[in-house]
């Protein structure tokens, strides 16, 4: 089974941080998955596979049993948290691994966007001017929202 440390891909440390303490409620499911698939006492319930990013949930139930424990609603079962996951389909953080059950994708130069996008590219923090580095978001990339922000003469106008 490979993990993305095999294939060459290490994930940025951000990923396997909870933003706040260990029990908190403030976690997204993403990052809950990506919590249990570094933790070895988990194999038997999720584990990578495949190409990386790739993982297979093997028993769904205790995966959302546990991610219902975390997020303190004990009813949480496989199909609320099949949900959530599909609503990650569309933001293309993760998609679903055709014709095999229960396993799925990370798309990680999503994640990276979304969450650090000057940061994890190795490019220079914007400081204040047009020219700081990181490139303009191009409009449709579906990445902070809004009307694109640009400079053009609709920018202010409603």
């Amino acid at each position: 089974m490979k993990t993305p440390a095999d294939a060459g891909f290490a994930l940025p440390e951000w990923a396997y941080k909870a933003e706040s303490s260990p029990g908190s409620r403030q976690i997204q499911l993403w990052h809950f998955i990506l919590e249990l698939l570094r933790e070895e006492r988990y194999r038997g319930v999720i584990a990578w596979q495949g190409e990386a990013g790739e993982f297979v949930i093997k028993d769904p139930e205790e995966v959302a049993r546990l991610w219902g424990a975390r997020k303190c609603k004990p009813h949480m079962n496989y199909d609320k948290l099949s949900r959530a996951l599909r609503y990650y389909y569309n933001k293309r953080i993760l998609h679903k691994t055709k014709g095999k059950r229960f396993t799925y994708k990370f798309n990680f130069n999503k994640l990276v966007l979304v969450n650090y996008p000057c940061l994890e590219l190795g490019l220079p923090a914007r400081s204040g001017g047009r020219h700081g580095g990181a490139p303009p978001h191009q409009s449709g990339a579906g990445v902070g929202g809004g009307d694109g922000g640009g400079d053009g003469p609709e920018r202010g106008r409603r």
